[in-house]
């Protein structure tokens, strides 16, 4: 890979759930262009691994343990990175979980426990690293990940679709508000992605191949990392407030059929929270 169309060569990341699965895909493919990266978990063996890869690929790295879905340790994890890469010039939060039951069933605390882990993590955590770029008159990057539950209806797991398009608009009104201060904030959307928390069920399978998504497959966390890439480096530059689907044209067939969701319980759809 020809790093020098990155123009990462130098910087620092902060890589939030950046312990396995889109974090883990994430981290090595910045850390390939040249960034530096400290990965917070709130595994520490996990964010310990993926450090010691960072660090095996030439690259400065950092593992922290912390709960960004604690607003103290998200400040915290933020100020930890910081200091232990000499200043940060990019964010990514990969933190979600999708609640499943309908909206009649739903209780408050399951509404308020999706909005906390899909959306106000990444209020506090980029409001840190915004703060410091802007202290330091610094540009910078952010990445946060989304979901096609947003962009769609989410029948049975409502709590978790409306955060998602929440954390959507959070991305736009960031990005309009810190473009004077030349930082960029975007969204990936993923479709059905393997992960360690979601492997590749036959179920999973079965699904892609009755139509549900054109490519007739589940994708991969590197497929998410390499959007993540595109997204943070200077190959976008010119791109901020914007939402990008990595789904194999989920979106694009969505009004063809709609997916089987189960009626309840609950199904970690990014990462654990960091």
């Amino acid at each position: 890979m020809d790093s020098s169309l990155f123009q990462l060569e130098g910087k620092s990341a902060l890589v939030v759930g950046g312990g396995q699965g889109m974090g883990e895909s994430t981290a090595k493919f910045l850390a390939r262009a040249g960034c530096g990266i400290a990965i917070a978990d709130v595994v520490k063996e996990r964010a310990d691994r993926v450090a010691a890869v960072v660090a095996n690929l030439g690259q400065p790295s950092a593992s922290i343990m912390g709960d960004v879905l604690d607003d103290v340790q998200a400040k915290e994890v933020v100020e930890r990175a910081d200091r232990a890469l000499d200043g940060l010039d990019v964010l990514v939060a990969i933190v979600g979980q999708a609640s499943f039951n309908s909206v009649l069933d739903m209780t408050p605390e399951q509404w308020d426990y999706d909005q906390h882990k899909n959306l106000r993590y990444f209020f506090i955590t980029a409001r840190e690293v915004a703060r410091l770029l802007i202290a330091r008159g610094k540009p910078g990057a952010m990445v946060c990940i989304a979901s096609v539950g947003g962009l769609q209806s989410s029948p049975n797991h409502a709590s978790y679709g409306a955060a998602k398009a929440g954390l959507m608009n959070l991305v736009r009104t960031m990005a309009a508000e810190w473009a004077p201060h030349n930082i960029r904030v975007n969204a990936i959307a993923p479709g059905s992605i393997i992960t360690p928390r979601i492997p590749a069920t036959p179920e999973r399978v079965e699904r892609t191949r009755q139509g549900l998504i054109p490519t007739k497959r589940l994708g991969t966390s590197d497929e998410v990392g390499k959007a993540v890439l595109f997204l943070i480096s200077d190959l976008a530059s010119y791109v901020t407030g914007h939402t990008l689907s990595v789904d194999g044209g989920w979106m694009a067939a969505y009004l063809l059929g709609m997916p089987e969701i189960p009626a309840a319980g609950v199904l970690d759809a990014t990462a654990d929270a960091a």
